[in-house]
């Protein structure tokens, strides 16, 4: 295809070259390993926080990356590409500094974004609960006032890096009567007292970026409040539009290691004296994997050109366009992983190929970040309104 990426500067092409080539010899050959011994992916993080992947989402004014939105997308599609455990904790963190970012104050960014930027310092982002996951505004933890400062109580779950962060961001109500504008976030630092992570899930796929249940009764001080009381919920909206945006890059990056694989195996196969790929059905399969995924690239970067846009100021709320993004990018690559799949045949279903682990890493893709069924109610409320 012709350059998919021409919106790029030429300093992130630079980046985005450089970080390719970090993947394919440090990140790419520990995948299947990382898989097999379901061991958190903290080498890779500290590859990524050298090569400037850990700030990448934040401005240079926190020593962040600086880069744009779209540069974003890539980035981090190369490291789903080469890994989807890492992509997994990578955009997890994301999450956490992003709400520090959106929502906290200058002193509160001046703390922990930077440290956050270097991989220093890893975050986690706490809202859903086992009660409140499509419907994080009735959400159960509470926060009140106590003495000098909160105390935070309550339970998370899924909750990406929870066990393994060095700060995490938790949101809770602080008015019960205020419905989602009773709601606060948190900054909860690792080795607080009353916090209590679980062990990791044992889960289907992304085995290296582990989840956990959080238990929480810590008593916090003032200034752990992260900016403005009542205004947690606002903040992990926004936070979630960007974090859409970031669940399509992962699901870009896998859907193009699948892709790869599958035209790969279709040329190098050959049955019958003929190569796979010379097979008319073959041919329409990877066509239809390469429309896939290209809707998917074009709707992604125009979600990720709406977000640039409203981060300088020049575009509202882009909610619609990362409800599509996400919508779009996850329910395409589940079909290439899975078209892949079929072309390699009863190969595909053995771990001797990647293309059985990359399915099971996409399979979440449908369901965190908001699951399809809540894009679809998301693009559909945009679209009545």
């Amino acid at each position: 295809m012709n350059d998919d990426w021409h919106m790029l500067a030429e300093e992130e092409r630079l980046f985005c070259d450089v970080l390719t080539r970090i993947c394919a010899e440090q990140i790419a050959p520990k995948a299947a390993h990382t898989d097999e011994a379901a061991a958190f992916v903290h080498d890779q993080l500290a590859v990524l926080g050298q090569a400037g992947m850990m700030g990448a989402n934040l401005p240079e004014d926190y020593d962040g990356s600086g880069i744009s939105a779209p540069a974003l997308l890539r980035a981090v599609a190369i490291v789903a590409g080469a890994c989807g455990s890492t992509a997994s904790a990578l955009t997890a963190h994301y999450l956490a500094t992003d709400s520090i970012l959106i929502g906290g104050t200058e002193a509160q960014k001046r703390a922990w974004l930077p440290r956050a930027a270097t991989g220093e310092a890893l975050g986690a982002f706490a809202l859903t609960e086992p009660t409140a996951g499509s419907d994080p505004a009735d959400m159960k933890t509470r926060a009140r006032r106590a003495g000098d400062g909160w105390h935070l109580k309550g339970t998370k779950c899924f909750i990406s890096n929870g066990g393994v962060a060095d700060f995490i961001v938790v949101y809770a109500v602080t008015d019960p009567d205020k419905g989602h504008r009773g709601i606060s976030a948190f900054i909860l630092p690792k080795h607080t007292p009353g916090l209590d992570a679980g062990p990791a899930e044992r889960t289907m796929g992304l085995k290296g970026g582990h989840v956990f249940t959080l238990n929480i009764d810590c008593h916090l001080p003032e200034d752990a409040l992260l900016g403005d009381e009542g205004k947690g919920f606002r903040t992990a909206m926004q936070v979630l539009d960007n974090g859409r945006i970031e669940v399509a890059a992962q699901c870009l990056g896998l859907a193009g290691a699948a892709m790869d694989a599958a035209i790969a195996y279709a040329k190098d196969r050959v049955i019958g004296g003929e190569a796979l790929s010379d097979k008319q059905g073959i041919r329409w399969m990877i066509a239809d994997m390469g429309l896939a995924y290209r809707q998917a690239l074009l709707i992604a970067q125009d979600a990720a050109r709406q977000r640039q846009a409203a981060h300088e100021g020049a575009g509202g709320r882009f909610s619609l366009a990362s409800a599509m993004a996400k919508l779009a990018a996850s329910e395409a690559a589940g079909k290439v992983a899975d078209t892949a799949l079929q072309l390699h045949g009863g190969y595909g279903y053995t771990r001797d190929f990647p293309i059985e682990r990359i399915n099971r890493d996409l399979r979440i893709m449908r369901i965190y970040e908001g699951s399809s069924e809540i894009q679809r109610i998301i693009i559909s409320g945009n679209m009545l309104a």
